[in-house]
């Protein structure tokens, strides 16, 4: 089986990820063949970054004059939606597996962007080349994977930055809202870096496409390449790295995580604050929250409250059970969880598309389940009962079980 590593060690933007792919050996005009309806260009060159050399690939927006004008839902708009784009790629001649997989990070990225910024998903909109530098990043990075015949991808935890960057959306901190909402339940670690180092687009290709995060796999290493970005950091090559090749042991069937588990007795707190302090809990940062009835000493009936967290989390996730319960104490408990590697793909029904989480089991897909969010908001939107977009987002998620190509 051929594997490879995502090596981001830097950061990761879609540029980076199409300038891996180009220095590890596909061809920048297969990529430019599935962008021939779109007035955009590639370009790339070699570049040095920190004194280390590297393939940059840039996406260029031809006007009237050099190309002929896209006459798509959107042409002509200086900032598109989601529903734009997702018209624009299902209009693209792709193959089915490309597709749907660019449908999912699609998926991923907008409602990423709309829980950042407060709006539904279909009032997102993408700026920079219209939003077509986005379907560009998507669609190649895409297609060189398959080209290179990578059959399985991972990557490294997602380096965090610091500082402010200006954007259409005014000035915001580092990681971008966004990103952080793409990082929620991801591997990540902090880098002395001032600056964006993490895109939107790269952490949703990077975390929906890989099997899993962590160390390198087991693996004879056939092949190095290295994607530059645009920016300069001083002290620190602007790279990311992937290492292409052979498996030479089996890979775990079941990753495991090192967690955290918080918990503490209630007997004296008002139940009605119970749904308040779940909120709480989530938002600090933890994985899952469970309330468990028990009996304390003298068969007073009591409460339960357990979080599961990463350790990075566990001060936050510790301060929301003081802060919003009635507790003196936590209690906590280092452990561990193994899980399928999943990834996210796209159905559609008759109401529109829906986001299935699926999972993998030595690499055959075995269970897929659609997201609650996206079957509730189909549904209020049509004014039909959830359970029925439910059934219909199941029915498809079951054609993937059955076909997993």
């Amino acid at each position: 089986m051929t594997i490879a590593y995502l090596d981001i060690f830097t950061g990761i933007s879609g540029d980076m990820f199409l300038g891996v792919l180009v220095d590890a050996g596909c061809p920048l005009e297969v990529m430019q063949q599935a962008l021939v309806s779109l007035p955009l260009e590639l370009s790339s060159e070699e570049v040095t970054r920190g004194g280390l050399r590297g393939t940059q690939v840039q996406v260029h927006l031809l006007d009237a004059g050099q190309h002929h004008p896209h006459h798509g839902p959107a042409a002509g708009h200086d900032h598109r939606s989601y529903t734009d784009l997702q018209q624009i790629l299902d209009s693209l001649p792709l193959a089915p597996s490309v597709g749907e997989r660019a449908d999912a990070v699609l998926l991923c990225l907008a409602s990423a962007e709309a829980s950042a910024h407060g709006v539904p998903v279909e009032e997102v909109h993408f700026h920079e080349l219209g939003g077509l530098d986005t379907i560009a990043d998507l669609v190649c990075t895409l297609i060189g994977l398959d080209y290179l015949g990578i059959e399985r991808l991972t990557c490294s935890p997602i380096p965090l930055a610091h500082g402010f960057i200006d954007t259409a959306h005014g000035r915001l901190s580092v990681p971008p809202p966004a990103v952080m909402q793409l990082l929620q339940g991801a591997s990540t670690r902090p880098v002395d870096i001032e600056g964006e180092t993490v895109t939107p687009t790269g952490a949703a290709l990077a975390l929906t496409l890989s099997a899993e995060q962590g160390p390198p796999p087991p693996m004879t290493i056939a092949q190095v390449a290295s994607g530059a970005g645009m920016k300069e950091f001083p002290g620190t090559p602007n790279l990311v790295r992937l290492i292409i090749g052979e498996a030479t042991a089996a890979e775990p069937a079941l990753p495991t995580d090192d967690l955290v588990l918080l918990e503490t007795n209630l007997d004296d707190m008002n139940p009605e604050l119970q749904p308040a302090l779940l909120a709480a809990l989530f938002e600090a940062g933890a994985l899952d929250v469970w309330l468990t009835p028990i009996l304390m000493k003298k068969g007073r009936p009591a409460l339960l409250i357990t979080a599961l967290a990463p350790p990075a989390r566990a001060d936050a996730v510790t301060r929301a059970l003081l802060e919003h319960s009635t507790t003196f104490g936590v209690r906590v408990l280092p452990c561990a969880r193994r899980c399928l590697p999943r990834e996210m793909r796209s159905v559609d029904t008759p109401w529109g598309p829906v986001a299935v989480k699926v999972g993998f089991l030595d690499g055959k897909l075995i269970t897929a389940s659609p997201e609650h969010e996206d079957c509730a908001r189909l549904a209020a939107e049509h004014g039909i009962p959830a359970k029925r977009v439910y059934a219909a987002a199941l029915g498809k998620a079951e054609e993937l079980l059955q076909d997993p190509s």
